[in-house]
Formats: structure tokens, C-alpha cells, sequence
């Protein structure tokens, strides 16, 4: 499995099987932020929209791939631009393809982004996902601490309203918290 970080004309160009990993994790269940069925054409419309925050250094997005034009997953860090908050970074969008399930590319997608973010110097990862998710069992795992839930936060693919878990992972130096005594 290869993972590469994608820039603005990658991105671009791998639009299509994006966003045919987009359209089958909405088949699949997953709240990503998009009502089922998703027409192909939109997904990839909407992965072509983030080449310029790519571009722009607000996004960051790595994709998974076996063989090249077959994206099985993907994640990325969605970048703050204001001065006060250059320490954290949203965790968005960490996608596995339903063929691609059960074989620990969650976890080394969502361990790319934290090394990633570490390495540019974030401290402070938060997220949101849906309670009870499949999701929400591989954040708890790989050291993710809930910090609250909000009830009717999104609807699912179905359109139903679902709550969300909020999640944070603290990295680096400041990953464990003070001492106290």
C-alpha cells in the first residue's frame, strides 16, 4: 500500500477515483457530510474544490493506493490560518473503501496525519464524528480523548439526525498532560 501526500495538481488529477471513494463511503453509511446516493459527478466536483485550499496551504491531504488511479483511502488536516491557533489542526475526512475495510488502513492513515501534523510542528488535533460509529472505536483505540457530545449535530446518509462525538489528541511534547503533586 502506498500513501502519498497529494498536492493541488495531484489532486486534480486523481478527482475520479476520489470521488469514487467518496461516493462509496456515503454507500457505506459513513457521516461524512453527505446524503446518500451521492451522484459520482458530485463528489468528484467536490474533491476538485479543495485543490485550491490545497494549493493554499489550508488542507492537507494524503490518499491510499494499491495500484495507481485506485484510491482505498484517505485523510486530511484541515490547517488553521490565523495566528492564534497555528498549534492544532482539524483531523477531516479519513475514508476507507468498503473493499478496503478490515485491514488496518484507518489506523495507518490516521497515524500518517498525526506523524505529519507532529512534524510541522502541531501540537493539538481535534475532530468530530458520529457517536457510536465505527469511527468513533478507532479514534478511542488509537488514544483519542472524547471531549463531548452534541445530539442532532448532522444527519447521516439517510438523512437522519445523528449526534457527534467531539475528539482531541494532544502530540508531541506536550502529548502527556502536567504532572501534579
Amino acid at each position: 500500500m502506498n500513501t502519498v501526500r497529494l498536492d493541488a495538481g495531484r489532486l486534480h488529477r486523481l478527482a475520479g477515483p476520489l470521488g469514487e471513494l467518496l461516493a462509496d463511503t456515503v454507500a457505506g453509511g459513513a457521516s461524512v457530510g453527505f446524503l446518500a446516493p451521492l451522484d459520482h459527478a458530485a463528489a468528484v466536483a467536490w474533491w476538485r474544490e479543495r485543490s485550491e485550499a490545497v494549493a493554499a496551504g489550508r488542507l492537507a491531504v494524503w490518499a491510499a493506493y494499491e495500484e495507481p488511479g485506485r484510491v482505498l483511502g484517505t485523510v486530511s488536516l484541515a490547517l488553521q490560518d490565523k495566528p492564534n491557533s497555528a498549534h492544532r489542526a482539524e483531523l477531516v475526512k479519513l475514508m476507507v473503501h468498503r473493499a478496503a475495510r478490515g485491514r488496518g488502513l484507518g489506523r495507518g492513515l490516521l497515524a500518517v496525519a498525526e506523524e505529519q501534523a507532529a512534524a510541522r510542528g502541531i501540537t493539538l488535533l481535534h475532530l468530530d464524528t458520529e457517536t457510536g460509529s465505527p469511527a468513533e472505536h478507532l479514534y478511542r483505540s488509537s488514544g483519542w480523548t472524547p471531549a463531548g457530545t452534541v445530539p442532532d449535530y448532522a444527519a447521516d446518509p439517510a438523512g437522519v439526525l445523528r449526534p457527534t462525538t467531539i475528539y482531541y489528541k494532544r502530540l508531541g511534547a506536550r502529548a502527556e498532560p502536567p504532572a501534579t503533586g
